[in-house]
């Protein structure tokens, strides 16, 4: 892609039959239990169903897809709160291309066991992705690796969005689709091609309060940076980038409304889809149906929910689920 232009829905068909090569469709299963509790027709868009666990894996492997064979022998680098950093060296360990992951302190040490095990270089940097994207910056400078960006970019937004061609392709009476919101890639994506291809699908952001960069940023009217904050979705942490070329302008453009969470709404939405779905989602991955359960009048009928990552620290939710019922 020429990395001056907005995305087009041809990136986002080119991104679906590139990454088949290595990521099969994912499920989109009735709900339910949480239909029943909501009142409403809810679906869980699992995607924990694919070899890390997190959806992430959709625009890593666009992206690095698409290297050429210099930008493989040099290797990659990447910053991340963990899940896009699986993907990465996951699909580099796929592509038999070097890969040093660098991640913030705050990072779940089950994240960190998961990348050791894929075999990727890591380095902790300091106490923020801000931190660790610097350090790539230093990387790409110094050793020549490419960064593949966790967010901010048209290839892993395009590999993104390849989940809306398959949420309209499974569930043609879509109403309205929850989306997790961290740097934006996600629902840039998933937002700008429904809104292509079925206008009227109401597009609902969820986020963590009180840490949220973009829903600050978009209060702001231009990207800012918050300090982060201990959260039992950690993957919804991180900022947008102050120089931000697509997610700010697409989520301004696409995303209908924005619903905040707290830590307690999202324990019990993890403990909700454990106990009466049999799903095991990480805490950001259950953000939707934390929206869900919190304000059910806030969304429509035919609903999809995003079940984006099961990477769990079960130690941090076992400890977090006592204190809320304590």
């Amino acid at each position: 892609m020429n990395s001056n232009q907005e995305v087009a829905l041809s990136d986002i068909r080119l991104a679906q039959n590139r990454i088949s090569k290595l990521i099969g469709k994912t499920p989109l299963l009735k709900a339910p239990a949480l239909s029943e509790h909501a009142g409403i027709e809810a679906y869980l868009k699992l995607e924990t169903i694919n070899q890390v666990g997190s959806f992430k894996i959709r625009g890593a492997a666009n992206k690095m897809l698409q290297l050429t064979e210099i930008q493989r022998r040099k290797g990659v680098t990447t910053y991340s709160t963990g899940n896009h950093g699986m993907a990465v060296a996951f699909i580099a360990r796929e592509l038999s291309i070097p890969a040093v992951i660098c991640i913030s302190n705050r990072v779940p040490h089950v994240k960190v066991a998961a990348l050791q095990r894929l075999g990727a270089k890591i380095e902790i940097v300091g106490d923020g992705q801000d931190d660790a994207a610097r350090r790539c910056q230093q990387l790409q400078e110094q050793d020549g690796l490419t960064i593949i960006p966790p967010f901010d970019d048209r290839d892993i937004i395009a590999g993104q969005g390849t989940i809306a061609l398959e949420l309209l392709e499974d569930l043609p009476g879509l109403e309205e689709v929850v989306i997790p919101v961290s740097g934006g890639g996600l629902i840039a994506g998933i937002g700008f091609v429904l809104k292509q291809l079925k206008p009227d699908v109401r597009v609902t952001g969820v986020s963590i309060e009180a840490a949220s960069a973009m829903h600050e940023s978009l209060r702001e009217g231009r990207p800012i940076d918050i300090p982060e904050k201990n959260t039992i979705a950690d993957s919804l942490l991180g900022g947008i980038n102050l120089d931000n070329h697509y997610t700010f302008k697409m989520v301004q453009q696409y995303m209908d409304q924005m619903i905040l969470l707290s830590d307690r709404n999202i324990v019990q939405a993890m403990t909700f889809l454990l106990e009466q779905e049999r799903i095991v989602a990480e805490g950001a991955g259950a953000a939707g149906v934390a929206a869900v359960l919190t304000e059910p009048s806030a969304v429509k009928q035919s609903t999809a929910i995003l079940i984006t990552g099961n990477n769990l620290d079960w130690q941090q939710f076992f400890t977090a689920r006592e204190e809320e019922q304590g």
